[in-house]
């Protein structure tokens, strides 16, 4: 049986599916069209064509479109399509857009023109508002301590784990460090750990097999986890460096149950507000040695991190926050934006679930209640990614929707 990745924070378009590698993990990009999910129990092997027969903007059916085969990049065929090659967080424009100018940041032609933000932080070309944006949020959620953290901003999240490997690789060593997840992990942490073909790391792949050996090496603890949802702890019973990415622990997708306190945490503007084009992340670092390697990094690569990012980042999160310090300025159709979330992947999650049990060509896991320390509900996680398996004689997930 294979199993199949799919987002559910898209729009609800038309399917649009891609060729890839991957046999038995399919990484797509969509709240999966639900639509399509019920053609597929409907007409078993006679379906015919790789896209859903729904009508488009034009009146034209999406199997009129055969010649679209990379990633749509056009505003007017985004509207129409959506391609299934990766994960893009397009359901939260609508929550946006009834914000308004509420999130709207001017920039003068004057300002942001030097490299320098703060000189007597440790990350010097981290804006004072980011940082205090960042901390506020988590302390309102309660997902992440910040006190006696160092927060370390980059270029969204994966420039951030690149800088960690670095921080946490000695130059000096006989041999490139192991770098472990426990699968099935992040489809990107492989090339990111490998892509430049670094003496001080190397992909090791699956945690749950890695033998230590007493050799040094990083594990990477995705939790929720990416592709599957599941809560994640480190598998490696060793005395290695723990990197734990917690893009996903936000109380849209999984109840906050506690308070976290590693040593690395990442998180990405994207997968928190949705904004994965403003590109920005942040680490929370405790070792501050560990944060200044880090900060060196992101200062060899791009001298530091765009200040119109940040700030607009900065902005968001503040919007955010006000939204739970005082509820009574938002109207019945301008809810405070984790509720916003977490209703929207409700009601994605119902929709996929009531779809799927309707036929037996897939299955979905089960995630256990929890009870959100923040919102007071008590739910299962519901990641924005589904973790879909392919029953029966169905080995090839990849295969079998290319051929429908």
């Amino acid at each position: 049986m294979g199993n199949l990745r799919t987002s559910l924070k898209m729009k609800d378009k038309v399917l649009y599916l891609p060729t890839v590698s991957l046999k038995h993990l399919l990484a797509v990009s969509v709240a999966l069209n639900v639509a399509l999910v019920l053609k597929l129990l409907h007409d078993g092997d006679e379906m015919v064509g790789w896209f859903a027969a729904e009508e488009t903007a034009t009146g034209a059916s999406a199997s009129s479109h055969p010649e679209i085969t990379s990633a749509v990049a056009s505003s007017s065929l985004q509207q129409e399509y959506i391609n299934l090659d990766h994960g893009d967080p397009t359901m939260y424009e609508s929550y946006w857009k009834q914000m308004g100018d509420k999130t709207t940041v001017v920039f003068s032609g004057w300002q942001s023109i030097s490299y320098f933000s703060d000189g007597g932080n440790l990350c010097w070309f981290m804006e004072p508002d980011f940082a205090n944006a960042v901390k506020r949020l988590h302390n309102v959620v309660g997902n992440a301590a910040t006190e006696n953290y160092h927060i370390v901003v980059g270029t969204g999240s994966t420039q951030l784990y690149q800088a960690v490997l670095y921080a946490l690789c000695p130059p000096d060593t006989p041999e490139p460090i192991s770098v472990v997840s426990a699968a099935p992990f992040y489809s990107h942490y492989p090339m990111a750990t490998d892509c430049v073909k670094s003496g001080l790391h190397k992909w090791e792949g699956d945690a749950s097999t890695f033998n230590k050996n007493s050799k040094p090496y990083v594990e990477l603890v995705t939790s929720p986890n990416n592709p599957d949802g599941s809560t994640r702890q480190a598998v490696v019973n060793g005395s290695g460096l723990l990197v734990h990415d917690l893009a996903y622990y936000w109380p849209q997708y999984t109840p906050i149950t506690y308070r976290a306190e590693n040593d690395i945490m990442l998180f990405t503007v994207s997968k928190c507000t949705g904004h994965a084009g403003t590109r920005i992340g942040w680490a929370l670092v405790k070792d501050e040695k560990v944060a200044k390697r880090m900060t060196k990094f992101m200062e060899i690569v791009s001298i530091g991190v765009s200040k119109e990012s940040q700030l607009r980042a900065a902005k968001i999160m503040n919007v955010i926050s006000d939204g739970y310090k005082d509820n009574e300025k938002y109207n019945n159709n301008k809810l405070p934006f984790f509720k916003y979330g977490y209703e929207e992947l409700g009601r994605r999650w119902g929709k996929l679930r009531a779809a799927v049990n309707n036929g037996n060509v897939f299955s979905l896991p089960n995630f256990p209640l929890g009870k959100c320390n923040f919102s007071g509900h008590e739910f299962e996680t519901q990641p924005a990614f589904a973790w879909m398996k392919c029953e029966g004689e169905i080995n090839d997930c990849e295969g079998f929707l290319k051929k429908h």
